[in-house]
């Protein structure tokens, strides 16, 4: 730690400068700029004065330096929700560290449509993160040597066009190393030389990556290792700062050192660290979120708060991404309701069908063309482990049903795969409880009313 009057006295030597700046008058002293507006006698903006200090070596804690590179990237985008700035402060810094962690997570930008700011996220992160290798259309083999000769931080854009379409099912090699890659010590095997001098060479895949592209065709494989920021176009009031390409470098160049001169003073505190998660959060979300709080940790501030906000934030988006579109799921979060509403714990399967064709917001009515039928359901059902069951009726008549407890119940896929019930009152729900253990299971987005908890599986 510095001492207090090291830092009084270096201020003091940059406040001498101040007073009597080199350059033109009325000229900002870091970029040059008319000062405008600006209530500074000598910098346009604050974040050149953040950014002059930094050049001329004022001491900074981690929590200033993470704040200079959130701001900093704010500039240049309007993002979707106020968590994702600081987790790309914070992933951008876990770059320069990333050989001493486990996992590095993959970082996903995704828009369902062109010009959402993918691009310009990646064209900020270029002059941030730790050797960074912007790429549009690389080769796997020479992504492996690249890595390989590395360490590199891998920027890809318009990855939708290598596993989306026709090209999907061609690069296997490619979605290998980005699934390998995540974790430390991982390698790839590949035949080398020619048909004479044949061998075998173990390639090491370890690298960050950050992959922008269109939503819907990035392989499940990669997304479950990743952290996920669904970008939509600004609106028309909404402004970002001017990007010009060589103003934005120059400006982050001093920033970047910044950072990496921070972590670095604190990779073996954060590749030590077992940060505490927040609620909820375990197994591979907590895997790859780990090197970004144990990194908020070190910073201190707000940021050890501020990472596990966003970390809550994005595990949920990234349940609800996977799950809760999923027909299966929506049929087990409607048959919850029915069963729950007719405070039964068996139906038949003729009853329920007709009372989830009558439901005005499910697809059932109309699924693919004509109405779900008992064929149907006991599919959607079947990978759950729910089978239909014999199911006596008043009177001694049977028909086949399903049954909420018991083996082969639908209580127990209630109980892993849906959020809490908003209401537990029913004889079928409080069944549930019996089932499973909710601390050892993952919930997953579903169509109720309730916030499900956040975790996730392998």
């Amino acid at each position: 730690m510095h001492q207090p009057d090291a830092t009084a006295d270096t201020v003091a030597a940059i406040n001498d400068l101040i007073d009597d700046p080199p350059g033109a008058p009325g000229a900002c002293i870091q970029c040059g700029r008319e000062l405008g507006d600006s209530p500074s006698d000598d910098f346009c903006t604050e974040n050149c004065q953040q950014i002059w200090r930094a050049a001329n070596r004022v001491i900074a804690t981690g929590h200033e330096v993470l704040d200079r590179v959130r701001d900093f990237t704010a500039r240049f985008n309007v993002f979707p929700s106020e968590h994702c700035a600081p987790m790309l402060a914070l992933w951008y810094a876990h770059t320069h560290a990333a050989d001493h962690f486990y996992v590095t997570p993959r970082l996903i930008l995704s828009s369902v449509e062109p010009g959402s700011g993918k691009t310009r996220v990646l064209e900020v992160a270029q002059f941030l993160v730790r050797a960074p290798e912007m790429t549009f259309s690389a080769t796997t083999a020479a992504l492996f040597r690249m890595v390989n000769d590395g360490p590199i931080t891998i920027l890809f854009d318009e990855v939708d066009t290598i596993f989306g379409g026709k090209s999907g099912g061609n690069n296997e090699d490619l979605r290998g190393l980005l699934n390998a890659g995540y974790k430390r010590g991982a390698t790839v095997a590949r035949c080398v030389g020619d048909a004479k001098a044949m061998k075998v060479q173990r390639f090491p895949v370890f690298a960050p990556a950050a992959l922008a592209g269109i939503a819907g065709n990035m392989p499940d494989t990669i997304t479950t290792r990743a952290i996920t920021i669904h970008m939509k176009r600004r609106r028309h009031d909404e402004e970002v700062g001017e990007f010009w390409e060589e103003e934005v470098e120059a400006e982050a160049a001093p920033l970047r050192e910044a950072l990496a001169g921070w972590v670095g003073s604190v990779t073996d505190k954060v590749s030590r660290g077992r940060p505490v998660m927040p609620p909820g959060v375990r197994d591979r979300a907590a895997e790859i979120w780990r090197p970004l709080i144990a990194i908020a940790d070190a910073a201190g501030g707000h940021w050890p708060d501020t990472a596990r906000a966003a970390c809550l934030h994005f595990v949920e988006v990234a349940n609800t991404d996977r799950n809760g579109g999923g027909q299966r799921l929506q049929l087990l979060a409607d048959l919850r309701d029915l069963y729950t509403t007719r405070d039964t714990d068996k139906l038949t399967t003729d009853d329920i069908l007709a009372a989830l064709h009558e439901l005005d917001e499910s697809p059932w009515a109309e699924l693919d063309g004509k109405a779900l039928d008992s064929r149907r359901l006991a599919a959607f059902l079947k990978p759950y482990g729910v089978l239909a069951k014999d199911v006596k009726l008043p009177g001694g008549i049977v028909r086949r049903g399903y049954r909420a407890d018991g083996p082969g119940g639908l209580a127990d896929a209630w109980q892993r795969y849906l959020p809490p019930a908003a209401t537990s009152a029913t004889s079928a729900t409080a069944q549930v409880s019996a089932v499973a253990d909710p601390g050892e299971v993952a919930h997953l987005s579903a169509t109720s009313g309730a916030s499900p908890p956040i975790t996730d599986s392998r």
